[in-house]
């Protein structure tokens, strides 16, 4: 695949160092090697310096010390992120390729990442009941490849930045693998008109989850009216779809309704 190779072409970092023994692309290949052994402070490395398995891994005689580690990711602004995104997109295509995949199902979602002391832009989210950061994530949901990430202040809503963040992915599969079929899905979250017309536009399927109201309450009894119950040790569960628009839609949409 030519990982790292990939993260060197495109990772640029505002380094002022006029001499290093580690090149930046060096130093994020030692951390993402201690983390995926569980080693995920950055002075672990002391510990670590002369580990036979991650020196003859990374072909050093030693590992890069704690401070060249939490010095690196000091260089890193916003446009680093981006290329770091650029990378990770690129490898996403060649894996596309080589399974010839016919099918993508762009999973977004959101996570919670606790925070301790003055973190920049942490704060509570009352969800989690707990401080940190709220970032939004997209995962293909039939390998579980990491398709995006973007890191958010604690306290957001779920869906907040979402069509900005889901956009370029969006163009860009289109573009690239016009043949593959798509669709996106969600929990209610991500509930938002702005996203399903994002969808609808550029032909991706969508299915999101939706909120109980008394209209949807009102419709499911319509659809399936409650009856007497005549075994209460057996579960019935029915599932009719049917056209339903929110008061904040532009136009009527096909909607699922599960009734148990």
């Amino acid at each position: 695949m030519g990982f790292f190779q990939t993260i060197a072409d495109q990772l640029q970092l505002s380094d002022e160092r006029t001499f290093c023994l580690y090149e930046n692309d060096e130093l994020l290949q030692q951390k993402i090697y201690q983390l995926i052994a569980g080693y995920h402070q950055d002075d672990a490395a002391d510990h670590l310096t002369t580990d036979p398995v991650f020196t003859q891994i990374l072909d050093k005689p030693a590992l890069a010390s704690q401070p060249s580690l939490s010095r690196f990711f000091h260089w890193f602004d916003q446009e680093a992120l981006d290329h770091l995104q650029t990378a990770n997109q690129t490898l996403l295509d060649r894996v596309h390729r080589a399974r010839q995949a016919k099918a993508l199902i762009v999973d977004l979602d959101s996570s919670h990442a606790d925070t301790y002391g003055q973190q920049e832009e942490a704060a509570y989210n009352a969800h989690y009941q707990t401080v940190g950061f709220h970032p939004l994530v997209a995962f293909d949901g039939l390998t579980g490849d990491f398709l995006k990430a973007k890191l958010r202040p604690g306290n957001v809503y779920t869906s907040n930045g979402v069509i900005d963040f889901i956009r370029p992915v969006i163009e860009h599969y289109n573009e690239q693998f016009p043949e593959t079929s798509y669709l996106i899905r969600g929990d209610s979250g991500f509930a938002v008109p702005g996203l399903y017309e994002l969808c609808e536009k550029e032909s991706f399927s969508y299915i999101i989850r939706l909120k109980s109201n008394a209209k949807l309450q009102a419709l499911a009894e319509e659809l399936h009216p409650s009856g007497e119950i005549q075994d209460f040790s057996k579960t019935e569960t029915y599932a009719e779809d049917a056209l339903y628009q929110a008061a904040s839609w532009s136009k009527p949409r096909r909607v699922v309704i599960q009734s148990t």
